[in-house]
């Protein structure tokens, strides 16, 4: 049923390396489910209720990507998105955390009518092939920089802003162990590599006392308290208007960013570069952000993450699956899945960042109206912390300096509107 479907064969890969991508994929990014509850109950909402919401909301996306977008991406509560939420919007802004899923609820059927009329498509193929290589490699950076702080192998630093941790203890000692051990692994050309890896190093941690088990089974706590809990009264305000477009630009260009550069990573681009299948891909995003406020819970978005599975031979929706059934299992496994220390997963995420890198090779260094703004969207991701800004930045620095050098050729109008549209959003939020 799973060849027929998902065309394992004619993809170049089977059940077995699709299984193990979607287990990796989702231990690289289960700290979401304990991550997630802990940002959002800083608004008052129920942390147990969060827990099962988080998992369902990535369920239920997860599997749309994976049996209508057929794509090996998993998606679910994204990082960043979610502190805005609960620290500017609730805590910073003074509104309730009904108010909050209202704007998500909104930006949510947003997506569905920009996706339903290709806008979303047409910002993809807008942007020269330059600055969506440019995408992988600094996803690659980006996610490489996630490793090494879970690990706390990089920490914060008030002189440098971030400097070495202590790699002879703790988590920091364990993430470079691990990161030995599945190097070899990698270098030795191990099957699973990173999933073995990820499991090794959490064995490890046991004897450290960083892998701490407390139980095996429990039930999933009721989502009552926050399940379809809206406010209206407030929608017709600038505030609202503001907070909208602010998930809405983070969460287009993230998911943007993720699926063309993972999609590059994967070699499952089609003939003339892009994404197959990508309306489906931002429709699963949609309606997962969609179905996400209606259980409670913040905008729902691709992870960067997804890049783990794919480096571990996933390449269609059966890997999605998988790990939409790993969230499933989460959800009366919990304790030991959220057992699983950050530094466990560090490795995985430090390698992925080096496999991320590979698409940069086909990037003329040598013109440097390509590769300046190619190189400006690469580091930028990872120092300010965004895809989406990285995005910004690489598709406004290619805009200004081929149009003051006098290569007006080389802009198309959708670039030229993307420059508008991000000059708007850096002047007034």
């Amino acid at each position: 049923m799973f060849e027929k479907y998902f065309k394992l064969k004619q993809n170049g890969t089977n059940p077995r390396i699709e299984i193990i991508a979607g287990i990796t994929t989702f231990l690289t990014m289960a700290y979401i489910l304990a991550v997630n509850p802990s940002i959002l109950s800083a608004t008052g909402m129920d942390q147990a209720a969060l827990f099962t919401t988080t998992a369902l909301a990535s369920i239920v996306a997860t599997l749309l990507m994976a049996f209508w977008a057929k794509l090996p991406f998993a998606l679910a509560p994204g990082m960043g998105l979610n502190a805005f939420f609960a620290f500017t919007v609730v805590l910073g802004m003074g509104y309730s955390w009904q108010f909050a899923l209202t704007a998500v609820l909104i930006e949510g059927v947003i997506f569905i009518l920009l996706t339903i009329f290709n806008v979303r498509e047409a910002i993809v193929n807008a942007i020269p092939k330059s600055v969506r290589l440019a995408i992988s490699a600094g996803i690659g950076l980006f996610i490489a920089f996630i490793g090494l702080q879970n690990a706390g192998i990089v920490v914060n630093n008030e002189a440098t802003l971030i400097s070495l941790g202590d790699i002879t203890s703790g988590t920091a000692l364990l993430g470079m162990i691990g990161l030995i051990i599945t190097s070899v692994l990698v270098v030795k050309n191990v099957r699973g590599n990173l999933l073995i890896g990820i499991i090794l190093t959490a064995l490890i941690g046991i004897p450290m006392g960083l892998t701490q088990v407390k139980g095996f089974v429990s039930l999933p706590p009721s989502i009552e308290p926050i399940f379809f809990k809206f406010e209206f009264a407030n929608i017709f305000t600038f505030d609202m208007l503001i907070i909208v477009f602010t998930f809405l630009f983070v969460d287009i260009f993230d998911t943007l960013g993720t699926l063309v550069g993972v999609s590059t990573k994967a070699k499952i681009l089609d003939k003339d570069g892009n994404v197959p299948r990508i309306k489906q891909a931002f429709m699963a995003d949609a309606i997962g952000t969609t179905a996400g406020a209606i259980l409670g819970t913040s905008t729902v978005t691709t992870y960067v993450e997804s890049a783990a599975g794919v480096t571990a031979g996933g390449k269609t929706g059966m890997t999605a699956f998988v790990t939409a059934i790993c969230f499933a299992v989460a959800l009366f496994f919990s304790p030991v899945f959220l057992a699983i220390p950050g530094a466990a997963t560090a490795p995985a995420l430090i390698l992925v960042g080096l496999y991320m890198l590979e698409p940069i090779k086909q990037l003329d260094f040598s013109d440097f109206s390509e590769s300046i703004p190619a190189f400006i969207c690469i580091i930028s991701m990872p120092l300010a912390y965004s895809i989406a800004e990285g995005i910004t930045l690489g598709v406004l620095s290619y805009v200004f300096i081929n149009l003051i050098s006098g290569n007006f050729k080389k802009i198309s109008i959708g670039m030229y509107v993307l420059a508008v549209l991000f000059i708007l959003k850096y002047i007034f939020i």
